[in-house]
């Protein structure tokens, strides 16, 4: 009898959601690539079930869903993807799944930056660039990563109304993380002389950091992340590195640094250390966080630009 009392208040404290998340079922979502996993991870905490498509150190510009992706998404309740045209090939993926799933868009609030071609020109005059125009970096700034955090949660208590506290706990806590990491950030670059916070990246991912914390990101000018530059293009960077007295140059962990290496040989501009743009480092690296990827970038800015 005793047995048959405790079953039965098991069932009903389940059926109400009040048994701890390690007693419940999980709910199955798949976020795109590590940095959106890592906001999903944060608010959904142990009542959710992440699968990654594109994990640490992958290149989600690149990627290539395979069969066992459409599979992901068809056992998933929830996707979360980034948008502004991140993820070239979700639309694909989600059609060929058949997923039933709640496909979230991340970035649903934010104002996308508009982006410069290869050549510093509006992409909308009809020049090419990746992304069409539209900048989908956005986490690149805390202002905007505490959107993707709230939509995330209001996502997943549609999707589980019983975890309604849980979600609405660990975001609250989550944001007040990042407003700490703000502030350090904004220390960080009180500290580097405003005429030097100039850096040329070999991958334009950081215009949100750069309009929100007063830094100018430069592209190297007419050269294609895509294919390997030439010699033309390499005295073109030169040129332009020594025209805009540029003090520092960083390499992305989706970029081939060989190219930044040349050029530093001719110039006087310091290779930074190793920063992070589209994707998080793995377990126990540098960056296996956004926080820890923000807290990473900013620590290497200000070595190689204070210095």
């Amino acid at each position: 009898m005793l047995l048959r009392r405790i079953l039965f208040a098991a069932a009903f404290a389940l059926a109400m959601g009040i048994l701890p998340a390690t007693a419940q079922e999980k709910l199955p979502v798949v976020a795109s690539f590590s940095i959106i996993g890592d906001f999903v991870k944060n608010v959904g905490g142990d009542r959710v079930a992440i699968d990654l498509l594109v994990g640490p150190e992958g290149d989600a510009h690149v990627y290539q869903p395979s069969p066992a992706d459409a599979k992901r998404l068809a056992a998933a309740k929830v996707v979360f993807i980034n948008g502004f045209k991140f993820e070239g090939w979700m639309d694909r993926l989600i059609k060929a799944s058949g997923t039933k799933a709640n496909i979230i868009v991340a970035t649903k609030g934010i104002t996308p930056r508009e982006k410069a071609d290869e050549d510093g020109k509006d992409a909308k005059k009809g020049h090419s660039h990746e992304h069409a125009g539209v900048d989908p970096h956005a986490w690149q700034s805390i202002a905007n990563a505490k959107i993707y955090a709230a939509n995330i949660r209001d996502a997943l208590i549609a999707a589980d109304p019983a975890g309604k506290d849980t979600y609405e706990k660990n975001t609250a806590d989550y944001l007040t993380k990042l407003t700490a990491l703000e502030t350090e950030i904004k220390e960080g670059v009180a500290k580097i002389p405003a005429e030097r916070r100039k850096i040329i990246t070999t991958h334009d991912a950081f215009g949100y950091f750069g309009a929100a914390y007063g830094f100018q990101f430069i592209a190297p000018q007419g050269v294609s992340t895509e294919s390997e530059a030439s010699a033309r293009d390499v005295a073109k960077i030169i040129r332009q590195i020594k025209a805009q007295k540029i003090p520092a140059i960083f390499v992305e962990n989706i970029s081939d640094p060989r190219l930044m290496q040349r050029i530093a040989e001719e110039t006087s501009a310091k290779i930074g250390g190793k920063v992070y743009s589209d994707s998080l480092s793995p377990a126990g690296g540098p960056a296996s966080t956004y926080i820890d990827m923000m807290r990473n970038n900013i620590r290497q800015f200000s070595a190689a630009l204070t210095s």
